[in-house]
């Protein structure tokens, strides 16, 4: 299936020259050339090259960030190389508005943004929701990693998983530049995992006009958890083509991450437990987490006339996920038990995008009307199998035991070597929007509206039985002002709705039965009212962003011993202040960071939702060392304040800070340039709980990573 996806992609590629012919120009113009709505082309590097000047936002396109009523951020792939970055979740490290916790039950990365998680499986990939892989995304694959402040239900259309409520991230992968680029890179990491990779592009054609880029990536060794031991390995090309009229890209990726003794979060009893050392794996020997995922996206767009543009993107995955797990619990003596659980999962999900864009004027008003349809389809097998729910002991946090491994028999649902389709899920909409220009393009008025129709189907683990579905619509409206009084100076609001499908209950919580497993509850409808203000000094800029979002929350309730329910809640209100910086305000001196403050609350309780921390900041500098040509120095500082681990009772997680620090080197070498990077994260070795559930009703810790040097080299040949 995906051999005839990357065919056709491939073969679209080709084909498109001879179809769409284009005079002559330079290479660095067709590199430079930014297209204001394109689906396909990117913004530029902003000053420093660590973010851009805009990003995608939706069904709009790439827009600058001085005229998108909304904040965004766009990362660099220069900042992840930099950074020596594992994973998405490595980069938006630097986001003073998103922390990084773990999923319910595995070892999905989960992003966590105005204090509502985002989960791996619902960012977008080139604007196309579902087909990333699931679990973790190397970040060779990516040239920007893309977040959105703030609610998406009409820019993007529901995120298929359920989530996306406080903001959504966009992955782009590599493009080949203007220049040949053949570099390998070797590194290693303090636990002595080994890392290797290749990064190659051309471009080709009579004007350059066609590019492929190749990424290969292996990664293997002990982490520097103890006994951890990870493995990766990732394939991505990509294939482009840009030209006057038409514009094309083509991606396909593979990746096979495994996870041998996978540290796992903890799920506390009352009071937090005291944190055990950063190193100490309190994982049994016999677990792992494995996933194998192929993916590929094509899109493209072409000029129809000047002023109207039509586009078409397609996209898909198929992915395996086989997991044995014991995640334990633990008293506030830090004393741990836990139970096997084993689950396997396979998905095969394809998404697609049409849309048409219009420029034209009436009177001194310009507009650029924007029509879209889009659709997401996704099928699910799973299965699983626990042991006792007794469980057994397993020492403590800092003197771990490793335990006989019990069989998985008490509580069984499905085949785990070969499941049944339990879930199926078809979320289709039609979007319109006008953005309309005044006074010389100084102000921008858009509105829009989504109808989106939601289809949610389950099924029996054991039987295939068709169990709860849901079919329902909903209509999602959006609104938004940009004023800019000045060149430097842009100024916006906007009214947004976050629109989550509905949750599907699990079958199990916190070790306790769910009694409704299997129910789709309905859909929840969020509010977003937001103003800010943005400032471009050319080598520097920054904004502010005031920001109110409401959902009606889920509600695990527990009605025995052994059991409880899964419902709708309480309406959740998050409240906040964001401050971003970005730039080099000097030559040489970079910056980027910013702060959050957030004040969250569930209205039927009053209480503060779990894992919703009141204040936030992320503060990276680089320095260019003047005496050394070629050295650079780079520090970071991560904080995170307090927050809640009981749903009904004040236990707060203590604040916590992280301090980082790099130095690289550029310079010659035979003829070749060479870059040599080290680089420490959690330099004071601190041992700290960072991260706070992610699921709702859930309250399990992650704790930090140890203090790890990376080390690496880079050779362009």
């Amino acid at each position: 299936m995906f051999r005839s996806l990357l065919l056709a992609s491939c073969c679209a590629f080709a084909v498109s020259a001879p179809a769409f012919a284009q005079t002559s120009q330079d290479t660095t113009e067709l590199e430079e050339v930014i297209v204001t709505g394109s689906q396909v082309t990117l913004t530029a590097p902003y000053a420093g090259g660590q973010v851009a000047r805009g990003s995608r936002v939706g069904l709009f396109g790439s827009l600058g960030v001085m005229d998108t009523p909304f904040a965004t951020t766009s990362y660099t792939e220069e900042l992840s190389r930099n950074q020596q970055t594992r994973s998405v979740g490595d980069v938006l490290q630097n986001d003073p508005a998103v922390r990084v916790s773990k999923g319910f039950g595995n070892f999905q990365e989960l992003y966590v943004i105005r204090g509502f998680p985002v989960y791996s499986d619902d960012m977008t990939y080139n604007g196309l929701y579902g087909i990333l892989p699931r679990q973790f995304v190397a970040s060779e694959f990516l040239e920007r990693v893309e977040v959105f402040h703030g609610a998406t239900a009409f820019l993007n259309g529901a995120a298929p998983g359920g989530s996306g409520v406080g903001g959504a991230f966009n992955l782009t992968p590599k493009r080949a530049g203007n220049e040949p680029l053949t570099r390998v890179t070797a590194g290693i990491e303090s636990g002595g995992e080994i890392y290797l990779a290749g990064d190659v592009a051309r471009r080709f054609g009579v004007d350059q006009e066609y590019g492929a880029r190749l990424n290969l990536v292996r990664r293997d060794g002990e982490s520097t958890v103890d006994g951890e031991d990870r493995q990766l390995t990732a394939i991505g090309l990509g294939l482009d083509r840009r030209g006057e009229r038409a514009r094309f890209s083509a991606d396909v990726g593979y990746q096979d991450h495994h996870i041998d003794a996978p540290r796992p979060t903890v799920t506390p009893s009352g009071a937090v437990p005291a944190a055990p050392s950063a190193d100490v794996n309190y994982a049994q020997p016999w677990t792992y987490t494995d996933e194998q995922q192929v993916f590929g996206a094509a899109r493209g767009e072409f000029d129809v006339t000047d002023s109207v543009t039509a586009w078409a993107a397609f996209g898909g995955r198929q992915g395996k996920e086989a997991n044995v797990l014991a995640n334990p619990n633990v008293d506030a003596g830090g004393n741990l038990t836990a139970y096997r659980f084993d689950n396997t999962r396979e998905d095969t999900v394809w998404s697609g995008d049409v849309g048409l864009r219009a420029d034209l004027t009436t009177g001194s008003v310009g507009h650029r009307i924007v029509a879209s349809a889009s659709q997401v389809q996704s099928k699910s097998k799973n299965a699983y199998a626990f042991s006792s729910f007794a469980g057994f002991p397993a020492g403590t946090l800092s003197n771990p035991v490793a335990a006989t491994q019990p069989a998985a028999n008490f509580f069984i649902g499905g085949d785990l070597d070969s499941p049944l389709v339990t879930e199926r899920v078809d979320n289709s909409s039609l979007a319109i929007a006008d953005m309309l220009s005044f006074l010389d393009g100084r102000l921008l008025v858009t509105a829009g509206v989504r109808y989106q129709n939601i289809k949610t189907r389950t099924y029996d683990y054991n039987t295939g039985a068709l169990g709860s579905s849901y079919d329902g619509d909903a209509v999602t409206p959006a609104f938004a002002v940009v004023f800019k009084p000045i060149d430097r100076v842009s100024l916006y609001a906007n009214y947004a709705e976050a629109l989550i499908p509905g949750k599907i209950a699990p079958a199990v919580v916190n070790g306790l039965n769910v009694t409704n497993a299997g129910e789709v509850l309905d859909p929840f409808v969020g509010e977003q009212f937001e103003v800010g203000a943005k400032y471009d000094a050319g080598t520097f800029g920054g904004s502010i962003s005031l920001f109110r979002t409401t959902l009606q929350s889920e509600l695990f309730t527990q009605t025995s011993a052994t059991a409880g329910t899964y419902s709708s809640g309480g309406e959740q209100e998050n409240s906040g202040v964001e401050l971003s910086v970005y730039g080099e305000p000097i030559a040489g001196l970079r910056l980027l960071g910013g702060m959050s403050w957030l004040d969250a609350e569930i209205a039927s309780s009053g209480r503060t939702p779990i894992g919703v921390p009141d204040f936030q900041a992320n503060a990276n500098i680089e320095w260019d060392v003047p005496q050394v040509a070629g050295l650079t120095l780079e520090g970071r500082a991560v904080y995170t304040g307090e927050q809640e681990t009981n749903a009904t009772t004040s236990v707060p997680l203590d604040a916590w800070t992280r301090f980082d620090a790099g130095v690289r080197y550029a310079f010659e070498a035979g003829g070749h340039p060479l870059t040599a990077r080290a680089r420490v994260e959690n330099i004071a070795d601190e041992d700290q709980w960072v991260a706070v559930g992610g699921y709702p009703g859930a309250n399990y810790l992650t704790l930090g990573a140890p203090r790890t040097l990376r080390v690496s080299i880079s050779a362009d040949f």
